[in-house]
């Protein structure tokens, strides 16, 4: 069998990209074809679109302009993202500091969330809520057999853009995204928690579980190296997830299996 080429993206601000990074490696090893670059943010383009398959867990990493492009040209030419968590996130800290304001989300990289379908807004306080498959979605190969489950993680609350195929979600039932400008949302609404934004002959699929923070992830501001009273795990600690994720990398580098068989 030939080697499977993967570009992994892990960095940004208020996670444990450190804990993220390794699981996911773990993961990704579980097939030795596989062979993994390893970067903080998406700035060596050349080097992300010569690969099979690109995963990424990233918090406010905002590519340039010329980088959304190449990534959005890269998908649409057949290539595969998994993205995971705030890979869609641009956050802007409260002016003035902690508490002295709530956390803003520009439309910072307009290209770069119409290419992942998604733009995280806000998200209530971390606590437990269902996730369940879409309707519609029973007997997709990325969800199918996958029991109801609770996720103790961030709610993402996002806008969406484009084409876009659910596949898990949960419902939203008003607790305000406190500590957010975009803070107010409907009642009882379906919110994704996984879903497929094809484009031209590639795709992205996006998936919002799997925060994670220890002590000493807080340097960015408004936090400025506070130590951060507990350990967060959240979504990691759940056997679903990391089945979710299996299916994900297995989606991802499917093309390439496919092409190497088709190669003979």
């Amino acid at each position: 069998m030939s080697r499977i080429n993967a570009y992994l993206v892990t960095g940004g601000w208020w996670h444990d990209f450190d804990f993220a990074r390794l699981e996911l490696l773990k993961l990704l090893a579980e097939d030795d074809r596989i062979r993994v670059q390893v970067a903080q943010d998406y700035d060596d383009i050349e080097a992300i679109t010569a690969c099979d398959f690109l995963v990424s867990y990233t918090c406010n990493v905002r590519p340039s302009p010329e980088v959304q492009q190449g990534l959005r040209k890269w998908v649409e030419n057949g290539g595969r993202w998994f993205a995971l968590h705030g890979t869609n996130s641009a956050i802007d800290p409260p002016v003035g500091g902690l508490g002295k304001g709530s956390f803003a989300t520009p439309r910072a990289f307009p290209t770069f969330v119409d290419t992942l379908g998604s733009q995280f807004l806000s998200h209530p306080p971390i606590e437990p809520y269902a996730v369940t498959i879409s309707p519609g979605a029973e007997d997709d190969p990325l969800v199918a057999g996958i029991e109801p489950f609770n996720a103790d993680d961030e709610l993402y609350l996002c806008e969406y853009h484009g084409t876009i195929e659910p596949l898990l979600e949960t419902r939203w039932h008003g607790n305000s995204g406190a500590g957010f400008t975009e803070a107010d949302w409907p009642d009882d609404d379906a919110r994704l928690v996984m879903y497929r934004r094809p484009l031209g002959t590639g795709c992205v699929l996006y998936f919002t579980l799997g925060h994670c923070r220890s002590h000493y992830d807080m340097i960015a501001p408004p936090f400025n190296g506070m130590y951060w009273p507990r350990i967060e795990r959240g979504s990691w600690e759940v056997a679903e997830y990391h089945e979710l994720l299996r299916r994900g990398l297995a989606w991802a580098k499917q093309p390439a299996i496919d092409h190497a068989e088709a190669s003979g």
